[in-house]
């Protein structure tokens, strides 16, 4: 089973490139929580799993969690990075 791992820091407005965000400027967000990044996932057609527990490696001990995308057939993680960060965006609004 192949899974694309998430972390809130891909989608953070208060991050640059360097520090750890994915997407654009125009789509990210402040401060992104798991709950909304996994509900775009699935809104985008996923199956998803939150880990609540867990940090990202360039965030030090900063426990904000993270999102596992289930079965992500043949897109790519950037794919599904860019379109949850369109989604969290929508959700915002």
């Amino acid at each position: 089973m192949v899974e694309n791992v998430l972390y809130p820091a891909y989608f953070d407005a208060a991050l640059s490139r360097a520090d750890g965000r994915r997407v654009p400027e125009d789509l990210a967000v402040d401060d992104p929580e798991v709950d909304e990044i996994a509900k775009a996932v699935q809104q985008v057609g996923y199956d998803v799993v939150v880990e609540r527990d867990k940090h990202y490696s360039r965030e030090g001990h900063r426990d904000r969690g993270r999102v596992l995308v289930k079965n992500p057939d043949a897109d790519s993680k950037n794919d599904i990075v860019q379109a949850a960060a369109a989604y969290v965006t929508a959700l915002r609004e």
